[in-house]
């Protein structure tokens, strides 16, 4: 897939909470149909087989229930892409990546080979199962994990185990920490943790350009990597830096620095960071320090200020906005209007925005925000993960075109917003700021309900700004074992209250979408190329 991550820290965020979300988008002429589920422990299977890599894994016969946005229609394998298991850990898998042809000759990938020849025949050769792949990462880990760290090591062991079949970055997320992990070939891996007080975007090309092997290989506090991965570099001759004695820049050694980059990837991170770091360099003009084409744009740095969920839907939904990059604008020729490719593109399938508060309690701080289809048209709304189903609204998407379903209607939305943009764009705009604030006030309500219920004020401890001694950043109001926090989530009385609550947030979706639909409907017929009357004699 080719998608656009963005990763926040706890400490860069507007509430503590860690944030992790990417836009799914498909390839060019391919629109998936999405839906957001919730996928019951009984559910779950114990032998999996991969449609892609006709890979057959026995899974433990534990798993956690989780949420995630798979195709509707699973011929082509499940592609869970984005979710939040009951132990609160959030994982988005994935974007596509780039490497080089020096890592992939050390180390190949890991694609299915079919049979040659039938059983019998003097030159059959049986079939060879290849690795695993995005269509299968959030069936195969998430529901297993109960830390963003146990992310990443089981990750890391079943690439070592299988292989993979394509490079990928992969986020995982818990109320403490986010962790980042980029394959390297068919078998190694790289994991960084992302600093508290940053952010990251990752657009399609190897991002980490920074890695400490002391820590890898010892503490493991920010770095993890594969275990045999400074001897496999050592042989294939994979450092390419002048680096001083123990720094080292995986970009430069397992990445991509193609024409192609500076077209579809390092414009996406130059927009976006250009957003978030306004003050802090030269973004344009003959003395910039970064420009859409520079290779050295930092994988992680402190925005210039926190970093809100709206701030994350617009970054996610840019099309180059003020700039001669814009396709909608008026800034520049024909040419450069389409030059670079945007986040906010046609083909997105889904936007999952995962956000996880320490300052709520366990049963409630995970929020799945989700919007479908094209993210310059579409609002983003947040549903309580830890439910037993989601509603019909936004997890039943049929086959058949229906105004009933989100996804269905986001697409047909998009397309009236990108054929007269300028006669929605105002509508449309008021659209996802009303629905973004009735979601937040869904959330504050629930909190509310759920501190009565529970007999004790979480508005009261979160005000109190509690703090983590060490690193002054917000701390856990309600810390527990993994165990007694799947307890918790599981509690039957709170999951009906967040039920709810999710079922009155569709019900508003539902009326100001077709309301949206309505006027940008009649903005896009009067504005019809067909348009003719008596005035204009």
């Amino acid at each position: 897939m080719a998608c656009t991550t963005i990763l926040v820290g706890r400490g860069a965020s507007y509430d503590g909470s860690t944030i992790i979300a990417r836009n799914e988008d498909d390839e060019p002429g391919s629109f998936n149909n999405k839906k957001l589920i919730i996928v019951r422990p009984e559910d779950q299977p114990r032998t999996y087989t991969s449609v892609n890599g006709h890979l057959t894994i026995e899974l433990p016969d534990n798993p956690l229930q989780y949420s995630e946005t798979p195709n509707s229609f699973t011929s082509a394998g499940v592609w869970g892409e984005a979710g939040i298991n009951e132990a609160n850990v959030a994982m988005t898998a994935t974007e596509t990546i780039t490497s080089n042809a020096r890592v992939l000759g050390a180390d190949p990938l890991v694609p299915y080979t079919p049979a040659i020849g039938k059983p019998g025949d003097a030159n059959y050769v049986p079939a060879v199962a290849g690795g695993i792949g995005e269509e299968d990462l959030v069936t195969i880990v998430l529901p297993y994990i109960h830390t963003a760290r146990e992310g990443v090591e089981r990750l890391g062991s079943l690439l070592e185990e299988y292989g993979t079949y394509e490079s990928n970055g992969i986020g995982f997320a818990d109320s403490h920490e986010v962790w980042w992990i980029e394959t390297v070939g068919g078998h190694h891996w790289i994991a960084r943790r992302v600093p508290d007080d940053c952010y990251v975007v990752n657009p399609n090309r190897l991002g980490i350009d920074e890695f400490d092997f002391e820590d890898a290989f010892g503490e493991q506090r920010d770095y993890m990597c594969s275990a045999d991965l400074r001897e496999f570099m050592r042989m294939h001759h994979l450092d390419v830096d002048y680096a001083l004695e123990g720094q080292f820049d995986p970009r430069d050694a397992f990445g991509s620095h193609s024409d192609m980059d500076h077209v579809y990837n390092t414009p996406r991170a130059w927009m976006i960071e250009r957003y978030f770091n306004p003050l802090d360099e030269t973004w344009e003009g003959p003395d910039a320090d970064l420009t859409p084409s520079s290779d050295d744009i930092p994988w992680c740095r402190q925005p210039d200020h926190k970093i809100t969920i709206e701030d994350i839907d617009y970054a996610l939904a840019m099309h180059y906005q003020g700039t001669k990059f814009d396709p909608y604008g008026k800034l520049g020729t024909e040419a450069t209007r389409h030059l670079y490719r945007p986040a906010g593109i046609n083909r997105t399938c889904e936007r999952s925005i995962m956000q996880i508060r320490p300052y709520a309690p366990q049963a409630d701080r995970a929020i799945h925000w989700i919007t479908f289809a094209a993210t310059p048209f579409n609002a983003t709304v947040p549903f309580f993960a830890n439910v037993d189903a989601m509603p019909d609204y936004v997890s039943n998407t049929t086959p058949e075109v229906t105004l009933d379903s989100y996804y269905w209607a986001s697409r047909f939305l998009a397309v009236l917003g990108d054929s007269d943009y300028s006669g929605t764009a105002e509508p449309i705009a008021h659209y996802k700021q009303t629905v973004a604030a009735l979601g937040h006030q869904m959330v504050f309500a629930t909190d509310e309900q759920l501190a009565r219920l529970g007999g004790k004020d979480t508005r009261a401890a979160a005000a109190r700004e509690r703090e983590d001694e060490e690193e002054s950043l917000p701390a856990d109001v309600e810390p527990m074992k993994p165990a007694d926090v799947v307890k918790a989530t599981r509690n039957e009385k709170t999951r009906e209250v967040l039920a709810a609550a999710n079922e009155n947030m569709a019900k508003q979706l539902k009326a100001q979408t077709q309301t949206i639909l309505a006027q940008c409907l009649q903005a896009t017929s009067v504005n019809m190329k067909d348009a003719f009357s008596m005035a204009d004699f």
